[in-house]
């Protein structure tokens, strides 16, 4: 146990020294990993709000069902429950889609409207409900085409305009995130090499004295990873910081912005997998841009790691 314990603070004291030893470098390292995961939090989290919009409006935006003159909803309705789209029907009678009409329209008189049109114009309706917004096209597709139904009527239009800003903004961001990816790696390398560099006869010392190369070389790798580390605490609270921000500045605006704003509100699990997220992958690219530092210092002084 005290030998592990020695190990352990040996590691810790390398690490911290090779740190100082770092100087600028170090805040260079630390900068381009807390942009790349800024960049790459940020539209993560546009990427989930868009999602949670689409799956929203996919619920909230239903299929309008208008059945034909002489089609019963009894008829209709065991046909369209069985579609697997569906999530949730409700049914509008044509007594009560009329009612209704005749009260938004202010008449007095129910029976005299009816009697001056001779009898009720409209037809019953169905409000359907579809699982989710990519099912909406589908299920408007399906319902159209059973028996007794007249006319489908849904916003695909905004649908696809959605899904379209989503999957773009994916592209982009997955262009944007290599470039900044590869430029963290060779920041990083960098960093690990000049520090690797500057304590090369310490390094030489100990390799005299017997010491392995993966004693010599890890404190190296940790400090590639604690960089990650602290580039991904950082971008995470700026994320955080400008949701909260943008969420308390349009919670005072006009009833349409608070209900966007109701998007930016992260969801519990997104809570906890953003910072594990952002925490992994900075500490892999801080790994990775370490490890080739030192993979190329072995090879030079003719050592395996």
């Amino acid at each position: 146990m005290l030998q592990f314990l020695t190990k352990i603070d040996y590691l810790w004291r390398e690490t911290l020294l090779g740190i100082q030893r770092g100087g600028t470098m170090n805040w260079a390292a630390v900068s381009t990993v807390t942009v790349l995961l800024f960049l790459f939090g940020m539209s993560l989290q546009v990427s989930w709000q868009l999602e949670g919009m689409l799956s929203k409006i996919g619920t909230q935006l239903q299929v309008s069902v208008y059945l034909e003159p002489g089609a019963q909803l009894e008829m209709v309705m065991p046909v369209v429950k069985k579609l697997p789209q569906v999530s949730e029907i409700k049914t509008i009678s044509k007594q009560e889609a009329w009612a209704s009409l005749v009260e938004e329209l202010e008449l007095s008189n129910l029976e005299a409207a009816t009697q001056q049109l001779e009898g009720n114009p409209l037809v019953d309706e169905l409000k359907v409900k579809a699982r989710k917004s990519q099912d909406v096209p589908i299920l408007a597709q399906q319902l159209s085409q059973v028996e007794g139904i007249d006319e489908v009527i849904y916003m695909d239009e905004a649908i696809q305009r959605l899904q379209e800003i989503n999957q773009g903004l994916v592209w982009v961001s997955l262009s944007i995130i290599t470039l900044l990816g590869m430029t963290s790696l060779a920041v990083i390398t960098l960093t690990i090499r000049l520090i690797a560099i500057a304590r090369r006869s310490e390094i030489e010392i100990m390799q005299l004295v017997g010491a392995t190369s993966v004693w010599i070389y890890l404190p190296f790798i940790l400090q590639g990873v604690m960089f990650g580390v602290i580039g991904a605490a950082i971008a995470w609270v700026l994320i955080t910081s400008i949701e909260h921000f943008l969420a308390n500045l349009l919670a005072t605006g006009p009833d349409l912005i608070k209900f966007i704003a109701t998007f930016l509100q992260p969801q519990p699990l997104q809570l906890l997998i953003m910072p594990l997220l952002l925490m992994s992958l900075g500490g892999l690219v801080g790994f990775m841009g370490s490890f080739l530092a030192v993979h190329r210092e072995t090879l030079r002084l003719g050592k395996n790691l």
